[in-house]
């Protein structure tokens, strides 16, 4: 009584029972790659709480302190305070170490989910009219995780990521006319610098996540109002939506998925070490890690500083260093050429109507073979960020590793692109021109009702 009443104030001032009916009878594609995006969701969170939680024992202090914590090994060593903080957090505070490696794990995840969502979105063709805002918002989230990751990545000030600050720096130098002062500014000096771990975490742990809350906000926005994308089948059409309704079969899948997430990410905290930023030592700007290694989502920015070839372009009285080719027109032309991808493609294609069905892969070759071909580049400038690991693991000489990685970089994406367009055009000649399915389904009719259709085998 006293809850109906309250739904009854509720609805009175606010008007919520229309909204929370059609809420609750939308339609959501039942395919298991849309969930990818929700998983992306859930991810987030748990990197805000963790977060949180990290936030109240770290100190972005780059003052000099003698360590005198639990873990002997570096007790009387000279090292930051926020490096101090971070041993802290794993030796001293409960369930601290536990948190920062859900954190990890969350972080590595979250991009993964982000890339394969970004992917199943590029080979679909989800981005075209009029989902191109959509995809614009989707790739800056995926850049702005790249600066999250490199920000918290620099933040505990261990020997591993103070590397990964040198090189970021060097990168800036290299800009021409500007880098220098760019340098300075952003890291508040020459290298080493003390101010760069307080402006580090003010982005990390506030710009960034805020501005990732609200392009995911808007995202969502978008989505709901254009409606979902969905596979061609049966009674899918452009203006008619197939799928299960949001109350009570998608709202379950939904909270099941957050919970699986969730202890899929905590397990593996809880069972794979990760960061073990004690084994690392502080830093120390005349040492280098041997065998360094970035987080997965920077490796190809690493393997592509490691396969550019040392050449540098001098004209007009200023020098472009080599850093800048592949730590800034490389990943430049990439974002830039994503960026514009569904008006390249409907320029070319004179391709101007909505979507609301998705393509098959093997339906549109050019485009699969394309997109194959550019996974492959990445994947070979990712292998070449650890070509020194490789080296020492199959005692190969370093240079020869790195020659036969230059070659693939551009022998694999072609072969690749060229054997993916075959098998495309091979199957989508042999794909069936329609079928059936046994079964029922609600569907959404163009004004706006829903109905259950019986499904026949063709």
């Amino acid at each position: 009584m006293i809850v109906r009443k309250s739904v009854r104030w509720l609805d009175e001032r606010l008007r919520i029972t229309g909204f929370s009916k059609s809420t609750l009878r939308r339609i959501f594609p039942d395919h298991w790659s849309f969930l990818l995006g929700e998983i992306a969701l859930y991810l987030f969170l748990i990197l805000i709480g963790t977060g949180i939680f990290l936030s109240f024992f770290y100190s972005p202090s780059a003052r000099e302190v003698i360590y005198s914590g639990s873990y002997e090994p570096l007790q009387g060593v000279h090292m930051s305070q926020a490096y101090e903080s971070l041993l802290d957090i794993s030796f001293e505070v409960r369930s601290g170490l536990v948190m920062r490696q859900i954190h990890h794990w969350a972080a590595l995840l979250f991009m993964a989910v982000l890339v394969v969502h970004m992917l199943r979105v590029f080979f679909t063709g989800a981005f075209r009219k009029p989902r191109e805002l959509n995809w614009v918002i989707g790739l800056t989230l995926l850049t702005l995780g790249l600066l999250a990751g490199f920000s918290g990545y620099s933040l505990p000030d261990d020997l591993l990521s103070g590397t990964g600050l040198r090189i970021g720096y060097s990168v800036a130098l290299s800009i021409p006319v500007i880098g220098t002062w760019l340098a300075f500014l952003v890291f508040g000096g020459e290298f080493p610098f003390g101010n760069i771990l307080g402006r580090l975490y003010v982005i990390h742990i506030l710009l960034i996540p805020g501005a990732i809350g609200l392009l995911l906000g808007l995202h969502l926005a978008m989505v709901w109002r254009q409606k979902h994308t969905q596979f061609p089948g049966p009674l899918r059409t452009e203006q008619k939506i197939v799928g299960t309704r949001m109350w009570p079969t998608y709202a379950v899948k939904a909270g099941a998925l957050f919970f699986l997430t969730a202890a899929t990410v905590t397990l593996l905290a809880g069972v794979f070490q990760i960061n073990p930023v004690w084994i690392y030592g502080p830093f120390d700007p005349a040492r280098v890690s041997a065998g360094a290694q970035p987080d997965w989502y920077l490796g190809w920015l690493e393997g592509a500083l490691r396969l550019m070839p040392p050449w540098e372009v001098r004209a007009l009285g200023y020098t472009i260093p080599n850093p800048f080719f592949p730590g800034l027109l490389i990943p430049g032309l990439t974002f830039n050429i994503l960026y514009l991808w569904p008006w390249i493609e409907a320029k070319v294609t004179k391709d101007k109507q909505p979507h609301n069905l998705l393509n098959r892969p093997r339906d549109v070759p050019v485009r699969t073979a394309l997109g194959v071909a550019g996974v492959a580049f990445y994947t070979v400038l990712f292998v070449a960020g650890g070509n020194d690991v490789i080296a020492g693991l199959f005692q190969l000489p370093l240079e020869l590793v790195t020659r036969g990685l230059q070659i693939m970089l551009f022998a694999l994406p072609l072969v690749s692109g060229i054997v993916t367009y075959r098998i495309c055009k091979e199957l989508k000649g042999r794909a069936p021109k329609s079928g059936h399915e046994h079964g029922h389904i609600i569907v959404r009719t163009p004004d706006g009702a829903y109905e259950t259709v019986e499904l026949d085998q063709a």
